[in-house]
């Protein structure tokens, strides 16, 4: 008899802590003798430090904040899920995750983080706070404590290039041995990284070249030129996070609102680690108000959440995991950046890992590629002579946006776009190419910035309202948010249609631009450059794939075929699709209703594919389990066919069906197996599900043992194709 094991054992070692310095006022503490090994964290020294001049020790009572970044669980499941969620066909697609269901199956256990807590307490370290989702602790204390618990050294530096003072640790920072499986990296042992804004204004106008009558383009013209106004669609129902290291003025919205006649949810700011900028905006505030005011055009009826956070590692890190553990937004509009190489990967990995929870829960990121062309350091440390990009632009789990001019005709048509030259693009020294990313001009095994492009030449820039006065501005910064309102636009609609929200929006658009649509979907820019990149026909490093033809692209999204922008209605009615949630069981239980115990990813019985699967029965004793879904069924299709894949395990023998599997559609019984059907692995199954058309019905199994020697049923990536 085989028996199924249900409980898990577990065990909590204890963490074994190095001396703790106590007391230490006048020198940083130093490293314990005879302590217990350490790991060293790479990528965690901030490269200006190679390029700054040594000043000096930092005081051993000044105070530092860090956060500890913890380590995703099961990477490949995880990375299966991203491509299987953006994929059309597949049984995941568009089944997005919730944030509990996330951090239970891929985030760092309530374990992890209790480890991670105790070390750094032990240190004399005060815990701040833990991210909702489990991936970041917050803490701070002295230089002292800050340099025993990670075993560095704080020096005070002179950035020439700067010409500014900032700490940093000389070399890389360590933990102990027992936390190198559950700690991915820390940040905030320097405060040299610094966002910029990519916003630009024109040559001949100085930013402060503010009117009283607005110049620039309007959101008339926009919205006419890339056709936003044709989609049917002003972003109803839909949320935009705006990603911030400043505040804004709510008189200014208003004012632009008014001008131009929009209407819409009152903008609303959310505070990360107790940033409050609206008081008293910086030099900032015309980026915050230029992408609100760009969305706001592109989607006035979009909610807009406003998340501010210090200008810094940590602030960047803590936004990025609030936003997704809030899953408030289905868009994120980011517009400010740092230049690859003068940012730790420590902390750029950090903020991709909330980036890969955003894309497994249905969020699209958009990031501005920056204002200083293939040459992105070319303000900081780094310099002008590097090839660099930015960063978030060069996530692979978000949408990077450059820049071009646009010109319009009859007012507010489409005429022509060229690259902007100083549009941001290149290629990354630290993300690999991602599978989606292919096409005519896209080479090497980097990833590739750009992904697509709008307008943000300061010289056919935007009327933006700020600081009480119309200025021109444009930037990167201003093409970002509105590919971010497109994305709201996108989200209303497919909502409408019954079809998931964009999530990750590169692999689909990719998609499109590699198709036969390509033409109709998107502008091609084919002219202009950066210093190193030129502008060609299809995908290019300084405008991607283009501009965007908005209701074609939107028709093209959903699913349908384009002629010219309209969209032709799919034959006979039916979209074909795939219905099933969850369909290969690795996404937690939704939507399935199912016995306990039965989804699971016990290794006794192995999944057909991933690591989870639902496993009826196996208890040698008499049992019933169920697993269920509600699907409706469309009507107009010519064929609706469910197949899933099936390994019946026995310990039974003869030919007497002793133990049922049975599938019911509502009270229709469609199929029953037995204990006679055991095979040593699994066998696609097929069943016609066409009669239930225009209906919504309970798909049932139910698995029933009777006393003796035991069967499993076990049951993996189930789908329902219409067509």
């Amino acid at each position: 008899m085989r028996h199924r094991s249900l409980a898990i054992a577990a065990a909590i070692a204890v963490l074994p802590l190095t001396a703790v310095s106590l007391g230490v006022s006048t020198a940083q503490a130093a490293s314990t003798p005879n302590a217990a090994p350490r790991v060293a964290l790479p990528n965690t020294v901030n490269p200006a430090v190679a390029h700054s001049e040594k000043k000096g020790d930092v005081p051993a009572e000044q105070q530092i904040s860090v956060s500890v970044s913890l380590k995703l669980r099961d990477a490949a499941a995880l990375d299966r899920f991203l491509g299987a969620v953006a994929t059309p066909g597949t049984p995941e697609y568009g089944r997005y995750l919730t944030p509990e269901q996330f951090t239970a199956r891929f985030g760092p256990t309530e374990q992890d983080v209790q480890q991670v807590k105790a070390y750094l307490a032990a240190q004399g370290l005060t815990v701040s706070g833990v991210s909702a989702n489990r991936q970041v602790v917050d803490a701070h204390g002295t230089t002292a404590q800050v340099s025993q618990a990670f075993g560095t050294h704080e020096s005070s530096y002179v950035d020439p290039q700067q010409q500014r003072t900032f700490f940093a640790n000389d070399d890389a920072a360590s933990i102990p041995a027992d936390l190198a499986t559950v700690v991915q990296g820390v940040s905030g042992l320097d405060d040299h990284a610094v966002r910029k804004n990519h916003l630009a204004a024109p040559h001949s106008v100085t930013p402060n070249a503010a009117t009283a009558t607005p110049r620039g383009m309007s959101p008339a013209q926009y919205q006419g030129a890339y056709n936003l106004d044709k989609t049917g669609a002003d972003g109803t129902g839909t949320t935009v996070a705006l990603w911030e290291f400043d505040g804004y003025k709510s008189s200014d919205l208003t004012s632009y609102d008014a001008q131009y006649g929009l209407t819409g949810p009152a903008v609303s700011t959310v505070s990360v680690d107790g940033a409050n900028y609206d008081s008293a905006p910086g030099q900032g505030i015309g980026e915050v108000e230029l992408d609100s005011e760009i969305v706001r055009g592109a989607a006035p009826k979009a909610t807009q959440l406003v998340y501010e956070a210090p200008n810094n590692d940590q602030g960047e890190i803590d936004m990025a995991n609030k936003i997704v553990a809030d899953n408030k937004a289905t868009v994120i509009s980011i517009s400010w950046g740092s230049c690859e190489p003068d940012t730790t990967a420590s902390s750029m990995t950090a903020v991709d890992n909330a980036f890969k929870q955003a894309a497994a829960q249905g969020i699209s990121i958009f990031s501005a590629s920056g204002d200083d062309g293939s040459r992105d350091c070319t303000r900081s440390t780094s310099g002008a002579t590097v090839k660099s990009v930015d960063f978030p632009a060069s996530s692979p789990h978000q949408t990077g946006v450059g820049g071009t001019n646009l010109q319009v005709t009859g007012g507010n048509g489409y005429s022509s776009e060229s690259a902007w030259s100083t549009a941001g693009g290149g290629v990354s020294t630290v993300f690999a190419k991602p599978s989606w990313q292919t096409g005519t001009g896209i080479n090497g095994t980097m990833r590739t910035v750009p992904d697509v492009s709008s307008n943000a030449d300061p010289q056919s820039g935007f009327a933006v309202y700020t600081g009480g006065a119309w200025q021109v501005i444009g930037g990167t910064s201003a093409a970002a948010p509105l590919w971010s309102g497109y994305a709201a636009q996108f989200n209303q609609k497919a909502k409408a249609a019954g079809q998931p929200a964009l999530g990750e929006a590169a692999p689909k658009l990719y998609t499109v631009a590699n198709s036969s649509s390509y033409g109709s979907t998107f502008h091609d820019v084919t002219t202009g450059a950066n210093q190193d990149y030129a502008a060609g026909t299809g995908y290019d490093q300084v405008t991607g794939w283009g501009s965007p033809v908005a209701d074609a692209l939107t028709t093209a999204l959903l699913g349908g075929s384009t002629t010219g922008g309209t969209t032709p209605p799919p034959a006979g009615g039916c979209t074909a699709a795939q219905l099933i949630g969850n369909g290969g069981f690795e996404s937690g239980t939704a939507p399935w209703t199912a016995s306990s115990g039965v989804i699971t990813d016990n290794a006794s019985q192995p999944a057909h594919s991933g690591s989870w699967k639902a496993w009826l029965d196996g208890y040698g004793s008499t049992h019933t389990d169920t697993l269920s879904q509600t699907v409706s069924v469309p009507a107009g299709c010519a064929s609706a066919t469910l197949t899933f894949w099936l390994h019946v395990d026995t310990a039974e023998t003869g030919g007497t069906p002793y133990d049922t599997l049975t599938l019911k559609a509502g009270g229709s019984t469609l199929k029953t197996w037995s204990n006679t059907d055991a095979a040593t692995g699994y066998v696609q199954q097929t069943v016609d599900l066409t009669p239930f058309a225009g209906q919504s019905v309970n798909l049932t199994f139910t698995g029933t043992e009777d006393g003796s020697n035991q069967t499993s049923f076990v049951i993996d990536d189930v789908a329902l194709n219409v067509k």
